[in-house]
């Protein structure tokens, strides 16, 4: 099972003190909870969309946090707790694992590195944090934040002012000046007076040469991770959300966002100002025009432009009318 390096984390609780209404005939112990395809049987998963039913189909957890109408979508060995809003109750089960991933917290590690990584070439008035390991012949800007236990490799360049945290940066990465990376997602649930904030325990991973435009945001995995493939080139002052997977030789042009949980392909180019919605996927070789609006999955080779996005040769014939 592996470890969340980044965050604390609680139990294993019983899951009958999870749940009271779920009666068990023994004392059954949850050690995590993970999505559909990286649980095992001692975590707890959830399905609460019909995007996910391929998943589901194939999850290894012996119980789910689901609905009532999505529960035939489950494996026969995999037991529904049925649920009015799967939301609601995974943010209160992630809580209690992990009450400190809600809000990010001030890392008080924090010191000028001095001797430790002998490899590496820092500017001014860099900190970084405890457990931090960085790769040779890495270079590391003026006034950047390297936050504990994050995980850099080498021959990568790390701008001016930028801010690295619960993230993993493969070899030969260069992230521009003026990044935050690996904070926490825009995720809660509303609720009439206080909004309930959604834990985000997941992680930034940033594959060998990748390359990440200045002042680009990425955020941190909610409960899965969100990735960023090899040789993939964010422009300036992009967006990508929480849990979002972007795959190989991928070209997005600046001011591009990403809602969270979207899952694109390789070798996908987007033009500048266009929007992803989430939970979509989109296939390899996709190219989306500049300013389009993408709100349905998109099959693989399929060229789109407009809002919402269309063919192409739809979106131009269109046009001419």
């Amino acid at each position: 099972m592996s470890t969340n390096i980044f965050f604390e984390r609680k139990g294993p609780f019983l899951l009958n003190k999870l749940f009271s209404s779920i009666s068990v005939g023994k004392k059954i112990k949850i050690f995590d909870i993970k999505p559909l395809d990286e649980a095992n049987t001692n975590d707890l998963t959830f399905l609460d969309s019909t995007n996910y039913i391929e998943a589901a189909k194939y999850t290894k957890a012996l119980f789910c946090l689901t609905t009532e109408r999505l529960k035939d979508y489950l494996p026969k060995k995999c037991k529904a707790i049925i649920v009015k809003s799967v939301l609601f109750e995974l943010c209160n089960v992630t809580r209690k694992f992990y009450p400190n991933a809600d809000i990010d917290n001030l890392d008080q590690s924090l010191k000028t590195p001095k001797r430790k990584f002998p490899t590496v070439k820092f500017g001014n008035n860099v900190l970084v944090g405890k457990n931090c390991k960085i790769g040779k012949n890495t270079l590391i800007g003026n006034y950047s934040i390297i936050e504990q236990n994050v995980l850099i490799g080498e021959n990568c360049v790390i701008g001016s002012h930028v801010v690295l945290k619960n993230s993993q940066i493969e070899n030969n990465v260069v992230i521009q000046d003026g990044c935050k990376i690996g904070l926490k997602g825009f995720g809660f649930i509303p609720l009439n007076n206080k909004n309930l904030r959604f834990p985000h325990i997941g992680k930034v991973i940033l594959k060998n040469n990748s390359e990440i435009g200045s002042n680009c945001t990425i955020d941190r995995g909610s409960i899965g991770d969100t990735i960023i493939g090899k040789n993939t080139f964010l422009d300036n002052q992009v967006h990508v959300a929480h849990n979002v997977k972007i795959g190989d030789n991928c070209m997005i042009a600046g001011q591009v966002g990403f809602a969270g949980s979207s899952i694109i392909g390789n070798n996908v180019s987007i033009g500048g100002q266009a929007g992803v919605s989430g939970h979509l996927k989109i296939g390899n070789n996709v190219k989306i025009g500049g300013g389009s609006g993408v709100v349905n999955n998109l099959p693989d080779g399929s060229i789109v432009m407009g809002y919402p996005a269309v063919p192409l040769k739809e979106f131009l014939r269109k046009s001419k009318k």
